[in-house]
């Protein structure tokens, strides 16, 4: 009877809390880009200012990028220079030589993600705004809003952007019967015409022909090159914008849509490039971007607002409603009532606000939902939002950390399928790869660096001889996206996709680096060279230098993509020779050491750092990402604590979001916690603050500037804290913070195939609820005491606490309560 009443109320706890409002609203029009809200399905971005008398959507299109494929041949003499590069490092250990030979070996800067134009809705009115203006963002439903009254009219503008057909859709209306009159216009930064055709604005415009890196400027050279010549790179685009009137009067010309009278009006904008394929010429070989927005256009103007509403709500909420997050539930929070800038700022100050974390997490999934979807390009640097011309770093795929660092949450947060941009990415940069791989280096396999984008640059950037090797010249990016693949499979159990998907780009890697693994004096295989992205050392004569052997993060990528590639061999039954040959190289990997500070030594050596608090700890990749540094290894698992002590807590956004999840695979949820509050720190370039790392108003990370990867590292970070499942267990609350003394969570999933749903109470499991996606054996793991109705099976005393371990039915729901 104890087991059936506890059942009961196991259900109710776990499938019946109501998620706080999950809105982020304000009550003044956004002046920056940074208090703008976003919204977007994949494929068209936009940013929302909620302007009253001048609306602006900044808009984007997620294929929009300057340039073309990559050039068949980019730097035919760099292998030449390898040899001589590993003489001096191995044999004479002559980095700032090495350093300099470096550059001869790299290939030309990435191209740069586009704004698409801005739609500016102008709105005149004689009266004055009443003080009920408000704008919000329902991220539970992907909606957008802007409400005020003008003389008691009062005027609703409503702004989604449909999964399902592929537009923009903006509702604009007034409760006095004719009380819209406005002009719609359409510019952009892109060279461009505006013509009004097909009962549309339309605004069609090509990208530069090519378009450097915001860091990148070099006397009497042009930055952006509009054309070229060859009739190949610089890509078409157009956007349109099509109304559907109620009542009034419509007019449509090269300026504008004029709407006269009208009492509600729906515009639906939709977007297309001529992008036809990383390997395809934009503009000789590409789509026809007119064919594909006109028929985006026919294909939703027929249809009513509250059914293209109720549509995208509907699509939107199979992803987002996955999973639900409360914390301290029943605690009066005033600070809900403040406009979400106030709010934030409060919040900054110190204020006690557990709504406004579980409020960042599930922002975190919104944004994951809004920028990458099956069928569009992976997220970039930005997501899909941007409105410069030169973003900072091109706002495209940075692979040594921020690329990847977007997708962290999909698996575990319940958005597996958004990871397919990301895999079909991997798939185009491999066939780039392995041509970089031979040009530069002469082995098999594939190869990525530091920076790519939608053409799947793979070679190491930096204009054939000005980058800095720090950066330039990493060559683990390629390694580091296959563990992505190898996560899907782990989560997912999907044999199929691990076959035809994720082996041979992972076997790809893995061939690379045999070949790229040398030996050092001791006969240990090293990388050479090599750095730790972006971080510098001392050399034995005090000179700063970038450039070494066998970096940590080299080795960790190394070790774990062989491991991974061994298991997945394994399971496939295939391979076995070449299994052999991992596990023997496997073997001689240069290891993991401790430096004299106690610290995980970051180079080969025990170097001095240049920096003793970079944003960047790559050498902790075997604690996250990766797994190699666990409670099982006590030694390296109290070096990296050591590690993230000596950095402190300071450290832009994305930065302090890596260390939430060090923090919870550390089991110190204070302490990650702490960076929670580091993390959602206010930042404001209208308040002179906007150098700090943090938030800003919209709740968009602050690298500074804007990186989305802090607010995916966020949420991430907070699943971590809930639930781990990387040591073949699944681990309940392992990093509870004091701070979220109760909570309830449902829809997280766990490797091998769990989804996972957890309530507690005074810091405490009360009970949790694991479904069996694939019939495997279980393996549960808190520090509470518990009991499983229905499973007959002992529970065992641990050193992390309680462990039981039971075969599962696929399908089978298994309740867990405390005892």
């Amino acid at each position: 009877m104890r087991y059936i009443t506890l059942t009961i109320l196991l259900f109710v706890s776990l499938t019946s809390f109501a998620q706080n409002n999950l809105q982020l609203w304000y009550d003044a029009p956004a002046k920056e880009w940074t208090q703008a809200l976003p919204i977007g399905n994949g494929q068209i971005g936009a940013m929302v200012f909620g302007g009253v008398e001048n609306e602006l959507f900044q808009l984007n299109e997620s294929t929009l990028y300057s340039g073309g494929p990559v050039k068949k041949v980019i730097n035919p003499g760099a292998k030449a220079y390898l040899p001589e590069i590993r003489k001096a490092l191995i044999e004479e250990e002559n980095f700032t030589k090495a350093n300099l030979l470096a550059k001869k070996m790299q290939g030309f800067y990435t191209e740069s993600y586009m704004p698409l134009g801005n739609l500016i809705i102008k709105q005149s009115f004689k009266g004055k705004t009443s003080n009920s203006y408000k704008r919000t963002l329902d991220i539970s439903q992907a909606i957008s809003k802007t409400s005020f009254s003008v003389d008691g009219v009062i005027y609703n503008r409503e702004a989604f952007t449909s999964l399902n057909k592929n537009v923009l859709v903006i509702y604009l209306t007034s409760s006095k019967v004719g009380g819209l009159t406005f002009d719609v216009s359409a510019n952009s930064l892109l060279k461009n015409t505006v013509v009004s055709k097909d009962k549309a604005l339309v605004l069609m415009g090509k990208a530069p022909a090519h378009v450097d890196p915001n860091y990148y400027n070099v006397t009497g050279r042009q930055p952006i090159v509009q054309e070229d010549t060859s009739g190949c790179n610089g890509m078409r685009f157009q956007y349109r914008i099509s109304p559907k009137l109620k009542d009034g009067t419509l007019q449509i010309d090269a300026t504008g849509i004029h709407v006269s009278n009208a009492t509600e009006v729906m515009l639906i904008v939709a977007a297309a490039t001529s992008f036809n394929g990383f390997d395809k010429c934009p503009d000789a070989e590409g789509k026809d971007e007119n064919a594909i927005a006109s028929k985006l256009i026919s294909n939703s103007i027929n249809q009513s607002y509250a059914s293209l509403k109720a549509e995208h709500v509907k699509d939107y909420q199979q992803y987002f409603n996955r999973i639900e997050f409360s914390l301290n539930k029943g605690i009066d929070n005033q600070n809900t009532k403040l406009p979400s800038d106030a709010r934030l700022k409060a919040y900054s100050k110190g204020a006690k606000d557990t709504d406004l974390e579980s409020l960042y997490f599930q922002f975190g999934r919104y944004l994951l939902i809004s920028s990458s979807k099956p069928g569009s390009p992976p997220a970039n640097l930005q997501g899909i939002w941007n409105k410069e011309l030169r973003a900072p770093w091109s706002s495209n795929y940075t692979i040594n950390i921020n690329t990847q660092m977007n997708y962290w949450p999909s698996e575990v947060t319940n958005l597996s399928e958004l990871t397919t941009p990301l895999f079909d990415f991997i798939k185009d940069l491999s066939v780039t790869g392995k041509q970089t791989a031979k040009e530069f280096y002469g082995t098999r396999g594939w190869v990525a660096h530091h920076n790519s984008e939608i053409w799947a640059t793979a070679n190491p950037v930096g204009d054939r001889g000005d980058g800095d090797p720090v950066w330039a010249n990493w060559y683990m990016g390629g390694n580091w996206l296959t563990r992505h693949l190898w996560e899907h499979y782990l989560y997912t159990g999907d044999k199929k996709f691990l076959k035809e998907q994720a082996y041979p780009l992972m076997k790809g890697a893995a061939e690379f680096s045999i070949d790229w693994l040398v030996e050092n004096k001791e006969g240990l295989l090293i990388t050479a060279p090599s750095t730790s992205p972006e971080n510098k050392f001392f050399d034995k004569n005090g000179v700063e230098q970038g450039l070494s052997m066998a970096t940590t993060m080299d080795m960790s990528i190394i070790r774990d993509l062989f491991a991974n590639t061994i298991a997945a061999a394994k399971i496939l039954g295939i391979d076995k020779s070449f299994r052999d040959t991992l596990i023997a190289k496997q073997a001689r990997l240069y290891p993991l050491k401790v430096g004299q500070n106690g610290g995980l030594q970051e180079w080969y050596k025990d170097f001095k750092e240049t920096d003793l608090l970079h944003r960047h700890a790559s050498h902790l990749y075997g604690l996250y990402p990766g797994y190699e540094i666990t409670e099982k290894t006590p030694e390296f698992f109290a070096a990296a604590k050591k590690s993230l002590e000596l950095r402190t807590d300071l450290g832009t956004g994305w930065s302090k979001g890596w260390k939430i999840n060090w923090w919870a695979r550390l089991k110190d949820g204070d302490h990650a916690y702490k960076l929670i509050r580091g993390l959602l720190n206010y930042v404001d370039v209208s308040e002179g603050n906007g150098r700090q790392g943090g938030t800003y108003p919209n709740f968009f990370d602050a690298h500074p500037p804007f990186q989305i990867d802090g607010n995916f590292a966020g949420t991430a970070g907070m699943a971590e804290m809930l639930l781990q499942s990387h040591l073949n267990n699944i681990q309940l609350l392992p990093a509870l913070p004091q701070a979220w003394k109760n909570g309830n969570i449902t829809g997280l999933r766990a490797r091998g195939g769990f989804e996972v749903a957890i309530s507690w109470d005074n810091g405490l499991l009360n009970h949790a609820e694991i479904i069996s996606l694939l019939g495997n054996t279980c393996e549960v793991q808190s520090a509470t005491p518990f009991a499983i109705r229905g499973v007959n099976a002992k529970l065992e005393k641990t050193a992390g606490g309680y462990s039981m371990k039971f075969a599962t039915t696929k399908g089978k729901k298994y309740n867990l309560i405390k005892i």
